[in-house]
């Protein structure tokens, strides 16, 4: 599917908050939700190594203030936006929280599980089926992780 401007906007905005990751030394992955309004709900960024929570992914964490900021758990209407494909618990997390639109900029090709690995979002067996806006700005994105990985080795 072809992106839509916002997308492209929204993404930037993504990008911001994986710099925050890189404080703690965490792999630069950024996320947040917005209404279908246009409003940002909630945001994230990688805060495992921060934290010491495995669960501390981008996207978990933009889920979890979207839903608090909301007063509930069910985000219809709502879009996901992630520097990098969501994993399987954080795809699991976006469709358990039945978000409308999931939109990730580079490919995972280790453990994406909305099309590179897994492709959970249009399993016949799940229970909500998002749509799925892959690739956004992923020269960016892509360019902000391998410039992490790079800086490790």
């Amino acid at each position: 599917m072809s992106p839509r401007r916002e997308h492209l906007e929204w993404m930037g905005r993504a990008l911001r908050l994986a710099e925050h990751s890189l404080d703690s030394g965490d792999v630069p992955v950024g996320a947040l939700v917005v209404d279908s309004a246009g409003r940002v709900l909630g945001e994230g960024y990688n805060e495992r190594e921060l934290t010491g929570d495995p669960t501390a992914h981008a996207e978990v964490l933009a889920l979890r203030r979207a839903a608090s900021a909301l007063g509930r758990w069910r985000l219809e209407g709502a879009t996901l936006v992630v520097t990098l494909e969501p994993c399987l618990m954080c795809a699991g997390a976006a469709l358990a929280a039945r978000v409308d639109t999931i939109v990730y900029g580079a490919h995972d090709d280790k453990a994406g599980a909305c099309g590179s690995v897994w492709d959970l979002p249009r399993d016949r067996a799940a229970l909500h089926h998002p749509e799925v806006y892959a690739g956004i700005r992923a020269p960016e994105a892509a360019a902000q992780l391998r410039d992490f990985f790079t800086s490790r080795r």
